[in-house]
């Protein structure tokens, strides 16, 4: 079967999408909501919901995982090294500064200093699991791969997305997203904007990460699958929420001007050409050993050729 013949997956909310009317349609491999039906659905109504309220979003077609040594030493500082340098060989983060807890936005480059996916990268509390990372889910194969390779066999990636794991991925976004959450997980009120841990719900163990692409506040939870129906009814049963839909993820990401990979960025496309100058951290800058440096380094100075702009 061609990959063109593949079926679409479907994440573990496939059936509740449908019974709340979602519009399902492929994106990614996977079947998604891209708008719900009702007064209250579409676009533009969700759209406004979010950025007044709070948005729950599926966001379980991306590319969640851990990454753990295959050999590790026992000292955790120094496990974390390691595994940060491989990291940084495909980065232009600063990856071996993040504190335990700590999220960063930073970009996977191509030896030309193009950049072949953006992604989260967030040093876990947890000596277990070091590092923590969050892909786009059309590239999510090929991160993967790029990782296992820069890591030459010294790294074990443990996938949390697919039906493998069960587990699903939500976001809660929006002005009242923070009250929401609290109150169905408390120690979410005492995470800062790109800081995350785990907490447990139930005896449950649940991944909360004070982040999102909306240009709101809110929360990414990945939640394993005995937790995932209980968290589901009691975030769409809460007045201030609305389940929304891919249709105005895109919107509201584009109103923030946030990028998103194969749309506003490509494999042709610099940190500088993208107007994301703040993704590559001072110490990589001066050390210059990130992909594609000597390119990305010319155009800090001299200015690129083109530049990603928004449109008001």
């Amino acid at each position: 079967m061609s990959q063109a013949e593949t079926p679409a997956q479907r994440t573990p909310l496939y059936d509740a999408h449908l019974a709340l009317g979602g519009r399902m349609a492929p994106f990614a491999g996977y079947q998604m909501p891209i708008q719900y039906a009702g007064p209250d659905g579409g676009v533009l109504n969700e759209h406004r919901w979010t950025r007044n309220h709070a948005g729950l979003f599926d966001v379980s077609h991306m590319g969640p995982a851990f990454l753990t040594l295959r050999e590790p030493s026992g000292d955790a500082d120094a496990d974390f090294a390691r595994i940060a340098a491989h990291m940084e060989r495909l980065v232009c983060g600063d990856i071996a500064g993040l504190k335990p807890g700590q999220l960063r936005y930073t970009l996977l480059l191509n030896d030309g200093g193009g950049i072949v996916d953006d992604l989260i990268v967030g040093r876990s509390a947890e000596p277990e699991h070091p590092l923590y990372v969050v892909v786009n889910a059309s590239t999510k194969d090929d991160d993967y791969a790029r990782i296992e390779a820069a890591a030459e066999g010294q790294v074990r990636i443990e996938r949390a997305d697919g039906p493998e794991s069960g587990a699903a991925l939500l976001a809660v976004q929006g002005p009242e997203a923070a009250a929401v959450v609290s109150e169905l997980i408390p120690e979410a009120a005492e995470l800062s904007f790109m800081n995350f841990r785990r907490v447990s719900v139930d005896g449950q163990p649940v991944m909360v990460s004070r982040a999102g692409y909306t240009g709101e506040d809110g929360f990414e939870l990945l939640v394993p699958q005995p937790l995932i129906e209980r968290l589901w009814t009691a975030l769409t049963g809460d007045p201030r929420v609305r389940p929304i839909g891919l249709g105005a993820r895109d919107s509201l990401r584009l109103e923030a001007g946030l990028p998103l990979y194969g749309h506003d960025l490509d494999g042709t496309t610099s940190p500088v050409e993208g107007a994301l100058r703040f993704a590559v951290s001072k110490r990589r800058r001066e050390a210059a050993d990130f992909p594609g440096a000597d390119r990305v380094l010319r155009e800090w100075t001299e200015g690129p050729s083109r530049v990603r702009v928004g449109f008001r």
